[in-house]
């Protein structure tokens, strides 16, 4: 395999990792952030409540995965 293939499939698992939504979630997110902050707005609280609701919707998901 090459180094190239390998570097990629590297990037994909430490970004996107187990959870896809989380990756989308945060870029979505970081895209909002921007959008707002380019109006004008303070949008720095955005991310931090991004990362917040989008960890504890991930957590709510691998729960009821686990049976729990």
């Amino acid at each position: 395999m090459s180094y190239l293939v390998r570097f990629l499939e590297f990037w994909y698992d430490f970004i996107v990792g187990d959870d896809w939504t989380v990756a989308i979630g945060v870029l979505v997110a970081l895209g909002l952030t921007a959008l707002l902050t380019r109006q004008g707005l303070d949008a720095w609280w955005l991310m931090p409540v991004a990362v917040v609701v989008l960890l504890a919707l991930s957590l709510s998901r691998a729960i009821r995965r686990a049976g729990g």
